[in-house]
């Protein structure tokens, strides 16, 4: 094709949804099903399949908006007028945004990616969310006809 985009990329989804699917060894559906029903079982699958989502949602928004280009090129004449234009820059980003979601995808899929051994790995580990309770940081409930306690700076800072 002359506009840069191979006969590959249009079926991206495709092949990673093949990928995912012999990576983990079940189908698409029942890998998402798994995932919904206990997400911290493994969070490799629950990053896959999130990020999944987010492409299928990309190429989704991608799809939509090559028909409205391919639409209004339809009606022009042979300049392309700033409405149009607009439209081939918004293809131009969703492209971006799907092909992006893409890379994330094949990054989780591959056990030797780049930042998955060492020290890199050992950051992004930290960076995961925790499965424990967090550090409580809102005050307890309190009955409703017990006041709250007056506190000791602000007293302070109005004596002044």
């Amino acid at each position: 094709m002359s506009d840069g985009i191979s006969d590959d990329a249009e079926d991206v989804v495709g092949v990673l949804t093949e990928r995912i699917e012999a990576r983990f060894d079940t189908d698409m559906d029942q890998l998402k099903a798994a995932v919904a029903a206990a997400p911290t079982a493994n969070p490799d699958a629950t990053d896959v399949v999130k990020w999944h989502g987010l492409l299928v949602e990309a190429q989704s928004v991608l799809d939509r908006a090559e028909d409205d280009l391919l639409a209004a090129l339809d009606t022009q004449p042979s300049e392309v007028d700033d409405p149009t234009m607009g439209l081939a820059h918004r293809v131009n980003a969703a492209v971006s945004v799907r092909d992006g979601r893409a890379l994330v995808v094949r990054w989780l899929l591959d056990p030797d990616a780049p930042g998955k051994k060492g020290l890199a790995a050992e950051r992004l580990a930290r960076l995961r969310p925790r499965s424990g309770p967090a550090v409580q940081t809102s005050p307890p409930q309190r009955p409703a006809a017990t006041p709250a306690p007056a506190s000791g700076w602000r007293a302070g800072r109005a004596a002044r």
